[in-house]
């Protein structure tokens, strides 16, 4: 499960990694614990064939649904069986996206409470989590972009914290996964396996990000407990 992530990488690095053109445009302030519901810029392809950060909603709206509220339950995707289930399966083939981040939180069960991880690249860096999203139209006419993460069978590094993980994904196989060619199921099914585990790193973090409304460096720090590398 991917439930809250954070962004802190400055915009023209981001630019620069997903090979963005409308730099001007970018206003990425720090985000340090994303929550379901909120709006970040998620990387997709443009009617031109070009890569474009757009603003969407964590947490997918079918096309078809009535109500945007399903949305709140679908800010995860199983990666198996992903184009065939109804929420997903239109999005699987013809709109999927790279999330960017600079890590997850996970969160450890111990006796009586609970402690939280943040997981990310073992140097630190930006990557790409896959995501879908999709385009909802409300009674009222109005347009709602919103989007859900991949997740795959944990990591030996995350198994620890959970069963399950984003799907992270390798710059060379960003082109493949946004659509850039035509690619068969069988190859963006072979993209949705666990990150390695050496190429990253977790550490306890504060009990601050246990609440959306904390969005400061604080979350990011670490605390005394044990440290999963």
């Amino acid at each position: 499960m991917c439930g809250r992530f954070a962004l802190t990488t400055p915009a023209a690095i981001i630019a620069e990694h997903f090979e963005l053109l409308d730099l001007d445009e970018l206003e990425l302030p720090p985000r340090f614990n994303i929550a379901p519901t909120q709006s970040l810029p998620v990387v997709r392809l443009a009617q031109n064939g070009t890569r474009e950060l757009a603003a969407a909603r964590w947490g997918l709206i079918p096309a078809w649904a009535k109500d945007s509220a399903i949305g709140n339950r679908l800010i995860n995707a199983r990666a198996e069986g992903v184009g065939d289930k109804p929420a997903f399966r239109s999005a699987f083939r013809r709109r999927r996206c790279l999330v960017p981040a600079t890590g997850f939180y996970e969160w450890r069960r111990l006796e009586k409470r609970k402690q939280p991880y943040f997981i990310g690249l073992r140097d630190g860096g930006l990557f790409a989590m896959a995501g879908l999203w999709e385009r909802w139209h409300g009674s009222d006419g109005g347009a709602v972009d919103s989007y859900t993460i991949l997740t795959t069978e944990a990591s030996t590094l995350v198994a620890p914290l959970h069963d399950r993980m984003p799907v992270i994904l390798a710059p060379q196989d960003y082109d493949l996964w946004l659509g850039h060619a035509p690619a068969s199921t069988e190859d963006l099914s072979a993209l949705l396996r666990p990150y390695p585990a050496e190429l990253m790193r977790a550490y306890a973090v504060s009990t601050r990000v246990n609440s959306p409304r904390n969005d400061g460096p604080q979350c990011l720090e670490p605390v005394a407990e044990t440290d999963l590398t």
